[in-house]
């Protein structure tokens, strides 16, 4: 199971930190990757981190911007969100892949939390 928490209502130039709690495996043996769904637009994936934290990826629209971890000892994810946009608004989700390489395919995790809501507006 994996629970998001960390989301809500935010002003442009805010910061959130989502956190993702994961029970019932060990994330060790997973890649995460972020998820967001904007209104109006399909889910894309926006982050992902492979199972030994030395590989990861981002989005061209968050780079530099957020910062996903991992903390396998705790068994959590965790994405960094600064300088926030409007166009950052959407559903997080967080998921688990048993693949080794970090992608944005969805079709590739086997686990997903329930999404956390993010809105970016003054």
């Amino acid at each position: 199971q994996l629970v998001e928490s960390g989301g809500g209502l935010v002003q442009p130039g805010g910061s959130l930190r989502l956190s993702c709690a994961v029970s019932g495996f060990s994330v060790d043996y997973y890649v995460i990757g972020w998820f967001r769904q904007s209104p109006g637009k399909e889910r894309e994936g926006i982050s992902c981190i492979d199972r030994s934290g030395d590989s990861i990826k981002y989005v061209e629209s968050v780079k530099g911007r957020f910062t996903i971890s991992r903390d396998n000892a705790t068994n959590t994810l965790y994405l960094q969100m600064n300088s926030l946009k409007p166009a950052d608004t959407g559903i997080y989700y967080c998921a688990a892949s048993p693949y080794f390489y970090c992608s944005y395919d969805f079709r590739l995790y086997r686990y997903w939390g329930q999404g956390t809501q993010v809105t970016v507006s003054s």
